[in-house]
């Protein structure tokens, strides 16, 4: 089966040569042969990547170490669950899931873009076959999942223990789904500068699969920071670590795209700045995978590789943003540049959110790299940590917040700010109102916290009041108005959803930020500490023995009898030891319990946390998930709907 996987990774190899070639010069003769062989070439390599990645699967469910990934990442005694997720718990395995689903939404555009131009889809095939084949290429040479071991050994290395947890089964998928998702976009932009003309159709064929990418990207990225939350025994959220920042810059450039993309589909315009933002997008997706490979950071996300990977990727990265860029000044003058429209109108708006958005995309990303720069430059070792981002992030996300209930509500073209202002007066008039609650109820000199949770407030009824005034709520009866609220269009709610989840997200920000308590105490059995106004009683460590671990498990007690168990593990094949908090959530607030050392005198260092509304954070990224969800099903965002319409036209036509 091994060696199977591995000669389908070597056809899949060769199909992507003939993917990137055969329909590019199909389009260029106008061929309609050679640009008919993209479809089942893609579909075709799709399948035969697959079939590697079952073959590497198998391997890590049957425990195989005569395969040099498996015997590294694995062992007999883990649970089958880590054995599955160990695939991609490596570097050789991840790159082989990114090559998956690579292929998978190469294969989705060639089975569902039936409606696309021929030479258009031709082209999106063979840029997308242009990045499998470097990405094959890469595995095949320096990253071999595949490689065998004589003889074989007796037993495996172990995963990783912080890897050993549900969390590997679910971020590092829907973080590629995200990251290569915008692959379409990268492929569509460089198709077009290919053919050397773009227009509203071209927006509404991207605009599917960049909310898909930015719908997973976001997913992927709440994802991870939970598991880093609870399984890091930190109890922080986000610690701009350089590898978070690397998933969180194409999120960035990806809402901004999702945005541009509107305004070019209904007004065929920011055409060039909407090409742009797509090799944007992707090219920081490309810069992730370079500092994540490269061994140029020491990040408790990062693989560690050799150098030799490293410059791989640099290469790959140099070829591609490098030409995109490059065919960008090339062309990007022949385009035209689309309509024209009023500042204070829907597209102004979506352009100060474009303008916000990129800025804070250069603020992230100058601080990621220029540790790096300065290194490599001057050999300068500084490091830049969260001050620097909260005092240059935040101070332009705040505007844009601020912002984001306008421009649902204002008109296309032109609109009246006043009109929208006096609409939106409720939902203001709310958040100052609890945000002068926050402050009668709190210390006085929390007023930074207090407007926090009146700009999350504001989010919150704004996408409330968008829906509302849709409806006519309050001016029709409420029968209308609930069939005014039915007969909305799917993406206006998916839209009103996302924003919702956005002011969740902050709202548990602020919260757990301005309100949250800690303390650290040493207790023996017996003994009880207060947190968050709660009654904690310690009654003692006993030993846990695990499938592949042995631990010594803290049990506490709080005033209602509700337990709450905290351990502290070690993986004897990888001699490291891991913890593992407990966490007890009341409604959304948590109660957060670390062990620490034990004392001389029979006591336990005991860390524990009260986090209010901490779970918002997360339910925040659930929600507007489900935004981009609902805005997917609407029907006139699908590839195929302009067809299914013309073809309703015709019938009705014959039938009159």
């Amino acid at each position: 089966m091994i060696e199977i996987g591995h000669f389908a990774l070597v056809l899949a190899f060769a199909l992507a040569l003939v993917q990137s070639t055969v329909p590019l010069i199909g389009a260029w003769r106008g061929d309609a042969r050679m640009m008919g062989v993209g479809p089942t070439v893609a579909i075709t390599g799709f399948a035969l990547t697959a079939l590697a990645f079952v073959a590497l699967l198998s391997a890590f469910a049957q425990s195989d170490f005569s395969v040099a990934n498996v015997w590294q990442n694995s062992h007999s005694l883990k649970p089958m669950l880590f054995k599955i997720t160990g695939v991609w718990g490596s570097h050789e395995g991840s790159m082989l899931l990114w090559v998956l689903i690579l292929t998978f939404f190469g294969a989705l555009v060639a089975a569902f873009g039936g409606n696309l131009p021929e030479t258009l889809k031709a082209n999106v095939l063979a840029v997308q076959g242009w990045i499998g084949t470097t990405f094959l290429l890469f595995i095949l040479t320096t990253s071999n999942p595949f490689v065998r071991l004589n003889p074989a050994p007796v037993e495996g290395q172990d995963l990783n223990p912080i890897l050993q947890d549900i969390g590997l089964a679910v971020h590092p998928p829907l973080l590629y789904l995200g990251y290569v998702g915008f692959s379409i976009c990268f492929s569509f932009a460089v198709a077009a500068l290919i053919e050397g003309r773009i227009d509203a159709a071209w927006a509404r064929w991207v605009r599917p699969w960049t909310l898909a990418a930015w719908m997973f990207l976001t997913g992927g990225i709440a994802m991870g920071s939970y598991w880093a939350y609870y399984e890091l025994g930190w109890g922080g959220f986000w610690f701009w670590d350089p590898v978070e920042n690397a998933s969180f810059m194409p999120w960035l450039a990806g809402t901004a795209l999702l945005h541009s993309a509107v305004v070019m589909e209904k007004r065929s315009a920011l055409k060039i700045w909407t090409l742009l933002l797509a090799i944007l997008t992707f090219s920081l997706s490309l810069l992730g995978t370079f500092l994540v490979r490269s061994g140029v950071l020491t990040s408790v996300h990062a693989f560690a590789t050799d150098p030799s990977r490293g410059v791989f990727i640099l290469a790959i990265l140099t070829l591609f943003i490098g030409g995109s860029f490059f065919l960008f000044a090339l062309r990007a003058q022949s385009l035209t540049t689309g309509g024209l429209f009023h500042p204070i109108s829907r597209e102004g708006a979506l352009v100060l959110n474009n303008l916000f958005l990129t800025t804070a995309t250069a603020t992230v990303l100058v601080g990621t790299l220029y540790p790096l720069l300065m290194d490599a430059l001057a050999g300068t070792k500084i490091s830049v940590g969260a001050p620097f981002f909260n005092f240059t992030f935040i101070p332009l996300m705040v505007p844009l917040l601020v912002a984001v209930p306008f421009g649902p509500m204002l008109a296309w073209k032109r609109s009246d700010l006043f009109a929208v202002s006096q609409r939106l007066a409720f939902a203001f008039v709310s958040a100052i109102v609890i945000a002068l609650m926050v402050l009668m109820l709190s210390d006085r000199k929390s007023a930074l916290a207090a407007a926090g949770i009146a700009l999350s407030s504001w989010l919150l009824l704004g996408a409330v009041t968008d829906l509302a005034v849709k409806a006519g709520i309050g001016k029709v009866s409420a029968g209308v108005a609930f069939r005014r609220l039915a007969g909305l269009p799917r993406s206006m709610f998916g839209t009103a959803l996302a924003h919702f989840g956005l002011g969740l997200t902050v709202l548990g920000i602020v919260a757990v930020t301005a309100f949250g308590t800690e303390s650290i105490a040493t207790l023996k059995k017996g003994e009880a500490l207060d947190i968050g106004g709660r009654h904690v009683r310690f009654e003692g460590l006993r030993p846990v023995s695990g499938p592949n671990y042995t631990a010594q498990t803290g049990t506490f007690t709080l005033e209602d009898g509700t337990k709450i168990e905290s351990s502290k593990r070690f993986y004897p094949v990888r001699q490291m030891p891991t913890t593992e908090a407990g966490i007890k959530t009341l409604i959304f607030s948590q109660i957060y319990i670390q062990l620490g050392d034990e004392t001389a005198d029979g006591g336990v260092v005991v860390h524990a946390w009260w986090k209010p509304l901490v779970t918002l954070i997360w339910l925040g990224g659930l929600v507007m998930m489900a935004g981009a969800a609902v805005s997917l099903s609407d029907r006139r965002l699908r590839v195929g709907a302009p067809a299914a319409r013309r073809a309703k036209l015709a019938s009705a036509g014959g039938a009159q």
